[in-house]
């Protein structure tokens, strides 16, 4: 077959031309070359294909048909390579990229933007899944890249860090004094202050706790995560799991947890007071400096994480080396 597709090329300029010699000139070999081939190729197909004469040649019946096939081929490989030539000039391409919802909103979007603005012919699709679904994509060749943070890899993916990120918990001011109040209520009630509004009694010595001028002097950030309606990231997200280690190291250990499934809905409920949430600083910095709400200082912080693309380096599209060359 490869051999017959050189013939086949020879024929179609033969037949396009009607002569031999401007064929031959076409395809810059010998004339005695393009008779030798379509002599072979008439062999080959057991068909005489063009009818020889004094003023050149002319298609027979059979000739006719394997050209009109063979137009068809050639002109689908001619547009192709006009197709190519155009994404070459200006720059078309696709780009498909897995990233959680989060991560798209404040890493990637701005690294796109810039990236559109001067590639504007490069179609780009987004597949917003947590990092473990985006993996399964990429293996399933679904994604070109990913945009995950840092985690192990089979070792056909290469992992190129783009920054680091820090986890923190915040909460607003107002629920952090309410639970100072509750607190300091409960410490009131407390069997050891049951008797601090007696007065004293001459040969009756009383011992009670003073209560506290500060709570918040007295209540550490971890008694703060322990005591308070903690809000994280459901149970297998690659963050929650990393917010998992951190508890069990430092022995922290929430009492009453809520599961969210989006790290946006766990910033907005912490502004709005429903709790304390662990997120991304990077998330909320404008939310800290609007004092809209308060970071809670820990004692021991949580180790930087670095987030960073995902790919198989052996199935890049020059798209897609072409963005993460940009990203760089």
């Amino acid at each position: 077959m490869e051999q017959n597709l050189n013939y086949y090329k020879i024929f179609y300029e033969v037949a396009k031309t009607g002569n031999i010699s401007k064929a031959a000139d076409a395809l810059y070999i010998s004339q005695p070359a393009v008779s030798k081939s379509i002599t072979k190729l008439e062999h080959s197909l057991n068909h005489t294909l063009f009818i020889r004469s004094k003023k050149g040649v002319k298609l027979t019946e059979e000739g006719q048909t394997l050209f009109n096939h063979l137009s068809s081929a050639f002109d689908s490989i001619e547009t192709a390579e006009k197709a190519l030539k155009r994404i070459g000039q200006l720059g078309i391409g696709q780009l498909r990229i897995g990233v959680s919802t989060s991560l798209c909103k404040y890493i990637l979007l701005p690294y796109l933007q810039d990236f559109i603005e001067e590639n504007p012919h490069v179609k780009v699709s987004i597949e917003c899944n947590p990092t473990y679904e985006t993996i399964q994509l990429l293996k399933q060749g679904k994604i070109d890249i990913g945009l995950i943070c840092e985690t192990p890899l089979d070792k056909q993916f290469h992992f190129m860090p783009l920054r680091s990120i820090q986890d923190t918990f915040i909460t607003t001011q107002t629920y952090l004094d309410n639970l100072i109040l509750r607190e300091q209520e409960e410490q009131n009630e407390s069997p050891e202050n049951a008797f601090s509004d007696l007065p004293n009694v001459a040969g009756l010595l009383l011992f009670t706790e003073p209560t506290p001028k500060n709570l918040l002097d007295q209540l550490s950030p971890k008694e703060i995560i322990e005591k308070s309606n903690l809000m994280l990231l459901d149970k297998g997200n690659i963050s929650r799991n990393y917010i998992d280690t951190y508890f069990d190291t430092n022995n922290i250990k929430p009492g009453q947890i809520l599961e969210i499934n989006n790290m946006d809905l766990l910033i907005d409920f912490a502004t709005i007071g429903m709790g304390v949430a662990c997120v991304v600083r990077e998330f909320v910095t404008s939310y800290i400096e609007n004092n809209q709400v308060v970071e809670i200082p820990l004692d021991h912080e949580i180790e930087k994480r670095m987030i960073g693309f995902i790919y198989d380096e052996h199935l890049l599209s020059n798209t897609c080396k072409k963005f993460i060359g940009f990203c760089k």
